[in-house]
């Protein structure tokens, strides 16, 4: 159950994070992973990892809200590959603000990689997936795209669209054996919080730790792993009669 083999799995922002243990993982299950990140270095040092434990992987820089790039890189893969089984849009980047306080510049950032990075990378693997009559997209989603979180306004919005972007994709192309789902996770224990919480809380890093896993009624965060074995099962056969659902990884967020 849940093998991959052979299959190949386009994942963006797998440089590190919750995009890294899904690559990873996918590898292990026999999967032919495509590694995309804006950092190329990250790309490459997941690659690295993925081949040194006897897994297949190549790496690629691309920035998913750039249409030029986006097309090349999709080229690239069609290419050397010829085909793609899986994409997952895991891109993805964050923002603190609301409705007053959120410039136009930070609005427009976060639309361009959460929104039209999700609309781009699909469109490139659509057309492909059309070609096998055969394909699987997962998109990264966020508890935000149902419920309200303060101080989250830009993301929120982005969000929101990931998951109306996952059904209109899953009606339009139910019709040739394409599946898209999402993932809502709560908040995710990776080394990008650790950052984030050490650059603005400096010396309250444990304090501010421990709010955002008491946030979850479990009492914890989750783990990039968690979220990737969700992840592989809405990319396996075992999940092929599953479409234009939105799965949350939460903690109990969503039933307290």
């Amino acid at each position: 159950m849940f093998e991959l083999t052979n299959k190949v799995a386009v994942i963006t922002g797998a440089g590190s994070g919750i995009g890294q243990a899904i690559a990873s993982l996918f590898a292990k299950q026999g999967g032919h992973v495509v590694i995309l990140d804006v950092d190329r270095e990250a790309a490459r040092a997941t690659g690295d990892s993925i081949q040194r434990n006897g897994g297949r992987a190549i790496s690629l820089s691309c920035d998913v809200s750039n249409s030029g790039e986006v097309r090349k890189v999709f080229q690239t893969i069609d290419s050397e590959l010829r085909r793609i089984d899986i994409l997952v849009n895991n891109a993805g980047i964050a923002h603190v603000g609301n409705v007053a306080n959120t410039s136009e510049e930070d609005f427009d950032r976060i639309y361009n990689v959460n929104v039209k990075g999700v609309f781009l990378c699909s469109q490139a693997a659509i057309g492909i997936m059309l070609r096998q009559n055969k394909g699987v997209i997962l998109n990264m989603a966020s508890i935000v795209s149902w419920i309200g979180v303060p101080d989250r306004f830009a993301y929120t919005m982005s969000k929101g669209a990931v998951l109306t972007m996952t059904r209109a994709i899953a009606v339009d192309y139910m019709k040739n054996n394409i599946r898209c789902n999402c993932i809502c996770p709560a908040r995710v224990h990776t080394a990008f919080v650790d950052g984030y919480v050490a650059k603005n809380y400096a010396g309250r890093e444990m304090e501010v730790l421990k709010e955002l896993a008491d946030y979850q009624p479990l009492g914890r965060m989750g783990t990039p792993e968690e979220v990737a074995a969700l992840a592989l099962y809405l990319c396996s056969d075992e999940s092929s009669f599953v479409t234009g659902q939105a799965y949350p990884i939460d903690g109990g967020v969503l039933v307290t």
